[in-house]
């Protein structure tokens, strides 16, 4: 179990430096917001994993809890998107 565990956090770790790269180097604002989203996704797996090696459940609330920070993070951004997003005037 162990393994899996180590391996399962190495590629999410992984995956969350791609997201970043993401975030830094979206072409546009929506890319930046899915890539914000999939970064909080990815805080919450790896999370869940370390809650699962250490055998501590009060981790699985604090994933909740950035999961739902996450969404509603992502619904402001598109309700800020949907009314025009940035202006230059």
């Amino acid at each position: 179990m162990a393994t899996v565990i180590l391996i399962s956090q190495v590629l999410m770790s992984l995956a969350l430096i791609l997201a970043f790269v993401r975030v830094v180097r979206g072409p546009s604002l929506p890319d930046r917001v899915v890539a914000l989203e999939l970064f909080a996704s990815i805080v919450v797996g790896l999370v869940g994993v370390y809650a699962i090696r250490t055998d501590v459940s009060s981790f699985l609330d604090a994933a909740i809890v950035i999961a739902l920070m996450g969404f509603l993070a992502a619904i402001g951004f598109a309700r800020f998107l949907e009314r025009g997003g940035p202006r230059d005037d």
